[in-house]
């Protein structure tokens, strides 16, 4: 299974008064990196999935789970991977990482939709490939795999 990786910084803009970013500005930066995971990894601009190809990716059920602050400066690494492919849903998996500690991690759920017709479709098959490559192994191997260690 492969991992996406990228970097995001925590702007002071991004904080609040207690010097912490705001958790709306979380979900600024979950959209940022799945905008980098099109682009890097699938091979399409999501503003070409958008406004040329005319598909998009609304979320329909997001998970946050808040384990560490990130404050002004920070630059964590934000690690991505597949936990749901459907035939036009898709679950992305993320976990920012700042020095060594887990500081969120997320479950995002969004579904294939043509944007014209405002109605889900099927994942393009060349897009279902590269995302099929992230993809997490079933809940019941992962946990076979930890007892056998």
């Amino acid at each position: 299974m492969k991992i996406f990786s990228t970097q995001i910084r925590v702007r002071f803009g991004h904080v609040d008064p207690a010097g912490i970013a705001y958790y709306p500005r979380i979900f600024e930066y979950l959209h940022a990196v799945t905008e980098e995971l099109w682009e890097q990894h699938v091979g399409v601009r999501y503003d070409q999935l958008i406004m040329v190809q005319k598909i998009g990716f609304p979320l329909v059920h997001s998970e946050v789970d808040f384990k560490a602050p990130l404050r002004f400066g920070d630059r964590p690494i934000a690690r991505v991977t597949c936990f749901h492919l459907g035939t036009s849903s898709l679950g992305l998996h993320f976990v920012f990482e700042h020095n060594g500690e887990i500081a969120l991690d997320a479950r995002m759920t969004t579904v294939c939709t043509d944007l014209v017709a405002l109605k889900s479709r099927p994942i393009p098959a060349e897009w279902r490939a590269k995302l099929e490559e992230l993809r997490e192994p079933p809940a019941d191997s992962q946990a076979s795999t930890a007892r056998a260690r």
